[in-house]
């Protein structure tokens, strides 16, 4: 069988972010609740950042180091994501156009709550196993802007969707699928997957966002457990306490996974409370650590757990990684792969953690004014000129050429490079 995978990975989350601790005391939400949500940091989209920009910025490096031939191998392009400006047009096609891909490609979008980028992902591993175009490569880019506002008018969605706000993040993952798979190679066929219909949260509005926080827990859990178990039956032998080096978990915050992981050591594992905080800092702390500082980007935090795995993971040997990706309302899935000590290697050369190091702290009162400013990006305009001089500061961080928004014309975006 042909092998298939993830032949290069980048993730992009913005130049400027907050303290989420500072951001709760500052709403007055409860800071023994919040302590729960094992967040540190958020990135935070500027006046001139939206998903296309979070997009193109993850995934240039990995074009740019492709030759030429390799670049026009290029035959599918797929965003994924749930915050899309378009009902018609795909993102993708700005993605394409901006990095200049051969117009021999095809070029779509995939939406499906969080679980986008792992639909996507698994679209690209099919193309490939498919063999229709042997040699051909597949850029998979999962890019979402958190939005956090409750819609109004109904008390059915009631629950205290607050602490969304510290852990809704902005950024983007870029992966490049192939028969090289560099970075994470696919068990191909080792997957479980389980959806049902549930309102746990939803987009009623495009610039608004429901949610029951507790529904959405159980549906986690439930999900979680009965995709495992699908993929169990399937894959001969599966334990979920010894197959798996490192588990990399959909994370809408840190504590949710945690309360999921432990849930699964109980059920599957019999384990004791100080086996699951052991295993939980061995097997799931890797794939939390980027988590921890860029927030929930929905679509695209499944492969940013990855991501952060094969980062913060030891990979002396080649080791199996399991993937949980959840999606509201709703889809999930878990598959698995083998990572290696390239691949961190290559991964590392990313270096993401440092550009994470990079990005502008905003104030408080600077992002609150932020959040005014955001409002005059709303769904559906139709002309704009892009502040780009808010928080002149952050600019400075860049350090390479990165996308921006410079002006919305017609409703088609323009695009600048700065740096």
């Amino acid at each position: 069988m042909t092998t298939v995978g993830i032949e290069a990975m980048n993730v992009f989350a913005g130049t400027a972010c907050i303290d989420v601790t500072r951001l709760a005391a500052h709403r007055g939400l409860d800071m023994s609740r919040f302590e729960n949500l094992l967040m540190k940091e958020k990135s935070v989209a500027l006046p001139y950042e939206d998903p296309i920009t979070f997009a193109v910025n993850a995934a240039k490096p990995i074009v740019d180091a492709l030759s030429p031939e390799e670049k026009d191998r290029i035959e599918l392009v797929i965003t994924c994501t749930e915050s899309a400006f378009d009902f018609g047009k795909s993102m993708s096609t700005y993605c394409h156009d901006l990095l200049g891909l051969n117009r021999n490609c095809r070029l779509f979008e995939v939406k499906n709550a969080c679980y986008s980028g792992v639909a996507g992902l698994q679209m690209a591993i099919n193309f490939v196993l498919s063999q229709t175009s042997p040699g051909g490569k597949a850029l998979v880019i999962a890019t979402d802007v958190s939005r956090f506002m409750v819609e109004e008018g109904g008390d059915a969605l009631s629950a205290d969707w607050s602490f969304a706000e510290p852990s809704g993040g902005s950024g983007a993952v870029a992966m490049l699928v192939s028969d090289r798979p560099h970075i994470f190679q696919i068990d191909a066929g080792a997957n479980g997957y389980y959806g049902y219909e549930v309102m746990d949260t939803c987009r009623p509005s495009p610039d608004t966002d429901a949610g029951d926080t507790d529904l959405s827990l159980l549906s986690y859990l439930n999900c979680y457990e009965n995709a495992y178990l699908e993929y169990q039956k399937r894959v001969m032998g599966a334990d979920f306490a010894r197959t798996f080096a490192y588990i990399a978990y959909h994370t809408p915050f840190g504590g949710m996974v945690k309360g999921a992981h432990r849930n699964m050591m109980r059920k599957l594992a019999k384990a004791t409370p100080d086996d699951i905080e052991d295993d939980f800092r061995k097997r799931v702390m890797p794939g939390l650590v980027h988590c921890q500082r860029v927030g929930n980007i929905m679509g695209a935090t499944a492969a940013l757990s990855l991501a952060s795995t094969i980062d913060n993971g030891r990979f002396d040997t080649p080791q199996r990684i399991g993937v949980f990706s959840y999606g509201s309302g709703c889809c999930s899935e878990f598959f698995s792969g083998v990572a290696s000590l390239e691949s961190q290697e290559r991964m590392r050369a990313m270096r993401i953690g440092e550009r994470l190091d990079r990005r502008f702290m905003l104030s408080l009162s600077q992002y609150d004014e932020l959040l005014e400013r955001s409002r005059k990006l709303k769904f559906g305009i139709r002309n704009l000129v892009t502040d780009a001089d808010f928080v002149p500061e952050a600019r400075t961080t860049l350090s390479a050429p990165t996308l921006l928004l410079k002006q919305i014309k017609e409703f088609h975006r323009e695009y600048e490079w700065i740096g």
